[in-house]
Parts: C-alpha cells; structure tokens; sequence
C-alpha cells in the first residue's frame, strides 16, 4: 500500500521539511525526499503515521530495509535510530561548526556510519548553506 497524499503532508510538516536522519533540509535538495517506513514493510512495519519519516535519497537509500547496525566503536550490531521513538540530541550532537553529525550513544555511531550522514555531498551543502545562514535548520539544533 503506498503512503496517502495527507500522510505525506503531515510527515513532511512534522520534520518542519528535513531529512529526520542527517537534518537535510528538502528545500535545498535536487532530488525530492521520500517518506520512508521506520520499520520496513518486509520486516512487518505498517503505513501508520508513527512507523513514517521523512528522508532525503541519500539516508533512505542507505537505510533501505535495515533497523539494526553495527556500532563501529564496539562491533555490537544495535538498532537503527527510530526517529518517532528515539530523541535526536539523545543520539547525535552537531560539531562545533555544525557541518557533521557526532554519533553519542552505539545507536547513534551506528546510524551516521550505516546511513552515512556525513557523507562528502551532505557535508558540503551543510558549508555552504552555514555560509549564508540557512544552516542549521532551527529545527535541527532544537531537537
């Protein structure tokens, strides 16, 4: 079943417009953002509101239809951030100049490592929207 137009709405205003994995901001972005199933259907997930998020291709690609991952500090395979269960800044922390995603907890390391969040092409939108003031999102420091 595919997600509904008003569930597409709605997703998209809950995350105010960002990837809720690397805080990607859609209105930057060439490709559009897709609404992706925390726990994938193959693995039982439903189209309910609290299974959804929004995510940019680069997260959603990687995450696919993963919801653990190794935690590259200890090697214990651990869950995947589940951005309706989990908070953010439980997880992740900005560096001080706000152009990469730390990993804090086995969760978060896994996560930035398994989707990638600080891959080269995020990273260089991250400067350059942090040059003209459009980055961070106020949504991504007040999680």
């Amino acid at each position: 079943m595919a997600v509904h137009l008003e569930q597409r709405r709605l997703v998209l205003a809950r995350a105010s417009g960002c990837c809720e994995y690397c805080q990607s901001q859609s209105a930057y972005s060439a490709d559009s953002f897709s609404v992706e199933h925390i726990i994938p259907r193959v693995r039982g997930g439903t189209e309910a509101l609290s299974n959804l998020a929004l995510a940019c291709q680069g997260c959603n690609n990687r995450k696919f239809v993963s919801v653990e991952a190794a935690d590259p500090l200890t090697g214990r395979v651990v869950p995947l951030y589940h951005p309706r269960r989990d908070h953010w800044d439980k997880h992740f922390v900005w560096s001080a100049d706000f152009l990469t995603i730390c990993g804090l907890t086995p969760t978060g390391r896994a996560t930035v490592e398994k989707l990638k969040l600080n891959r080269e092409t995020v990273v260089n939108l991250r400067r350059l929207l942090r040059g003209i003031g459009e980055h961070p999102p106020p949504y991504a420091v007040s999680h």
